[in-house]
């Protein structure tokens, strides 16, 4: 297995990001090229990028906030963004599906954390269904209640790390 390699997310990724996004995520769940556009022109710090061999294959992205509302849709398009805010709340969290159960997610989601330590941020927050609250729990997240989310029309749990 190759190792990956990480980096930030460009403006020329939009185009890559949006295919592994809607490729990964069921239904409407999957971000519009528009809201990953914004998110890489607006947080590209928070935008990271893995690749194998040279090539895109999954990537989280993220916005921060003073004050968490995991429900807030209009967050998935930075609205009350602030990158001075401790709080990274995470958006997607994507490997292609032919590099899934290789441990990719498991190296994305040690070097965002990394990352975001490095950048003295106090805590990272996300939403996941049922089936991945074990997967953040075994990364270190803790769980914090359903979400009142139904994003996708799916039922959404909160979770949290502290750094």
């Amino acid at each position: 297995m190759s190792a990956p390699q990480f980096r930030l997310a460009t403006p020329a990724d939009v185009d890559g990001c949006f295919s592994i996004e809607t490729t990964s995520y069921e239904g409407d769940e999957a971000a519009s090229r528009e809201k990953i556009a914004t998110r890489i022109n607006r947080y590209p710090e928070g935008f990271l990028c893995m690749e194998l061999d040279g090539k895109l294959i999954g990537f989280i992205n993220s916005g921060c906030a003073w004050n968490v509302v995991m429900s807030d849709e209009e967050f998935k398009e930075l609205v009350g963004h602030d990158p001075a805010a401790p709080n990274i709340v995470i958006m997607s969290v994507v490997v292609h599906p032919d590099h899934q159960g290789k441990g990719y997610a498991s190296a994305l989601m040690d070097e965002f954390v990394s990352r975001m330590k490095a950048m003295d941020k106090k805590t990272i927050h996300l939403m996941c269904k049922d089936r991945h609250v074990d997967l953040y729990t075994h990364f270190g997240y803790r769980y914090l209640k359903p979400s009142t989310s139904d994003h996708g029309g799916m039922a959404w749990h909160e979770m949290m790390m502290m750094l």
